[in-house]
């Protein structure tokens, strides 16, 4: 116990050059071995369902973090397809809102395409009820799945997130990726969503990534 701890990474506002959301990330220092990554343990943690545990300690620790905040930050925490898929979820997120006090909206789901791989009814039934709750959702990796606009078509996100893997080549003139980062800032664009670009890490992807009008990103550049 208390091996566990969250810590927060802006995603900025590139307008205003301030952070709106911070998303949790979770840490495990180990007694022993030291800081383990949740590459590590979060895999295992799925297979052996500690997962649920888990994540529900981060949503309400999150949350609880997040009232001490300024209204206008909202708070991302990660749910793993283990957890979506678990019928005690919308009561988790539901526990976590209620104990804390915070507004639904100013929590945000992050949640990968591997969520679409269980039965379709129920998966859309999960959705409605994380909506009905008014929580905010976002497609975290996108681009990196399968059949990622078909899901768009239908689920109800708030937010994409494009994949770190593309900006990493995004200053190669020879590579299609600031092509592929522009496209899905306008699909997301014309389907009302906002798009947060991930790992930026250095000044000319923060240049490139600036010039395709992109609003929020996220990197160790901060």
């Amino acid at each position: 116990g208390g091996e566990l701890r969250l810590v927060y990474q802006p995603q900025i506002c590139l307008g205003a050059n301030s952070f709106l959301r911070l998303e949790a990330l979770l840490r495990w220092q180990h007694p022993v071995r030291g800081l383990i990554s949740p590459a590590v343990f979060v895999p295992v943690a799925e297979e052996s369902d500690l997962i649920n545990g888990i994540g529900a300690w981060a949503l309400n620790r999150a949350c609880m973090d997040a009232m001490a905040w300024p209204k206008s930050v909202r708070v991302a925490v990660n749910v793993s397809a283990a957890q979506f898929a678990h019928a005690e979820l919308i009561d988790t997120v539901a526990h976590a809102l209620q104990t804390s006090g915070l507004d639904p909206d100013r929590l945000e789901l992050e949640l990968t395409e591997s969520v679409f791989m269980g039965d379709f009814e129920t998966i859309d039934d999960i959705f409605r009820a994380l909506k009905d709750l008014g929580v905010r959702l976002a497609l975290d990796d996108f681009g990196t799945g399968y059949s990622s606009l078909s899901y768009l078509r239908s689920a109800p996100f708030d937010k994409i997130k494009v994949d770190r893997t593309f900006v990493e080549g995004c200053t190669q003139k020879d590579q299609n990726s600031a092509k592929i980062i522009a496209a899905i800032i306008s699909l997301s664009d014309a389907l009302g969503m906002e798009t947060t670009v991930e790992g930026v890490e250095a000044f000319d992807q923060l240049e490139v990534v600036r010039g395709m009008n992109a609003r929020l990103i996220q990197g160790w550049i901060y």
